[in-house]
């Protein structure tokens, strides 16, 4: 009987990763930015904002320019098919038109989504040059403004990977486990906005974004590979916001959490903000429902915004960057970089006075554990 050798292919996945990287690479502009809130992240980590703004003009003596009269972009309510194509150009337009009369050429938004919705109108506009027009047109007639377009689009993840290196030589802690001396093992989470639709708008392309990696590397951690390291945070705006959709959700992020924790992370940042929403929240609900968790000690694995990760490597105080709007507590991963803090202010609001807590749970409570079934036994 003949039999045919089947020679062996050896693939070296680093070596396509550092390719990808070099082959997507963007224009990042270097200072003067026109700054674009996120309307999700304003609600769940409005502290990742003020740091960013922080982070640029007290840290880095950047320019950049917060600008009350911008608005939503209304991609969620696009992406559901509530807002119309034409319509949701007419607000883009609203607010480039507003980014030039503040004088700044340089546009940088604050949510994936944003970013992606900005970098799909601006393609369209250039593939069919009549929908720009029409557009001039729109915005004239509803606003009065003249339309502009920016030199250079980005993301603020694109702005803190562009000034890593210089954030590193301003660090007052590490992504460095000091009881250890080992990097901390980070899974980095990319939102789908981010490149997937249009892959040279990322850094590192769809397939290997470096922008989170970058970040990790150069400020001393490790960054985890997981099987499913690209898959979707779960959070889909038609899964979660039709109701009877919400189970996919849940489920979607139920694979990733149980792909990524036999590698035992330490933390997960995104640089999406549904995304660390969904991470962090998903988390508490699955608990619920499942008695089942996935970090450390029987609780969840703490979910950091990349502003966040960036002020703790600062020394910035975590309750100012507001780490206690998070549901799964981050005193552990605190308590691994030795940073110092004070307890009993994590829910003291400006007047001193209590906010309030969250109810204990598994993924919450420091002090007790309610489930005995946890998946960290791998």
């Amino acid at each position: 009987m003949f039999t045919r050798k089947i020679p062996k292919i050896t693939i070296n996945r680093e070596a396509m990763k550092r390719s990808s990287w070099k082959e997507y690479q963007k224009e990042i502009a270097d200072d003067h930015y026109y700054y674009a809130r996120s309307c999700i992240r304003q609600n769940f980590f409005p502290g990742s904002e003020a740091a960013f703004l922080k982070i640029l003009g007290n840290d880095l003596g950047r320019d950049v320019f917060d600008d009350p009269l911008h608005t939503s972009c209304t991609g969620i309510g696009y992406h559901s098919d509530i807002v119309p194509l034409e319509t949701i150009m007419t607000v883009v337009a609203r607010q480039f038109s507003l980014m030039k009369e503040a004088g700044y050429e340089n546009f940088i938004s604050s949510c994936i989504t944003s970013f992606g919705i900005y970098t799909e109108i601006l393609e369209t506009w250039q593939e069919f040059p009549e929908t720009e027009e029409r557009t001039r047109e729109n915005l004239y007639k509803a606003t009065g403004r003249e339309f502009a377009k920016p030199k250079n689009l980005a993301h603020t993840s694109d702005i803190i990977f562009k000034f890593r290196d210089e954030i590193a030589q301003k660090a007052k802690y590490t992504l460095t486990n000091v009881q250890t001396g080992e990097p901390l093992r980070v899974v980095e989470h990319i939102g789908c906005h981010y490149a997937k639709i249009f892959p040279k708008s990322g850094i590192g392309g769809s397939e290997f974004p470096y922008v989170l990696a970058g970040m990790i590397e150069s400020w001393g951690g490790d960054v985890v590979d997981y099987p499913e390291r690209r898959h979707c945070c779960g959070f889909g705006f038609r899964n979660y916001l039709v109701q009877a959709n919400r189970g996919y959700s849940i489920a979607n992020s139920q694979k990733k959490f149980e792909s990524m924790a036999p590698y035992k992370p330490d933390f997960i940042v995104a640089n999406c903000p549904g995304c660390a929403m969904f991470l962090d929240r998903w988390q508490y609900t699955i608990a619920e429902m499942e008695g089942v968790t996935y970090g450390a000690d029987g609780r969840g694995i703490p979910v950091l915004t990349y502003e966040e990760m960036a002020g703790l490597v600062l020394g910035y105080d975590p309750w100012e960057l507001g780490m206690q709007m998070h549901q799964v507590d981050v005193e552990p991963l605190l308590d691994k970089m030795g940073i110092n803090y004070e307890p009993s202010a994590k829910y003291l609001g400006l007047n001193g006075k209590i906010i309030g807590k969250p109810e204990k749970a598994v993924v919450n409570s420091l002090d007790e554990t309610m489930y005995s079934r946890s998946c960290n036994h791998f």
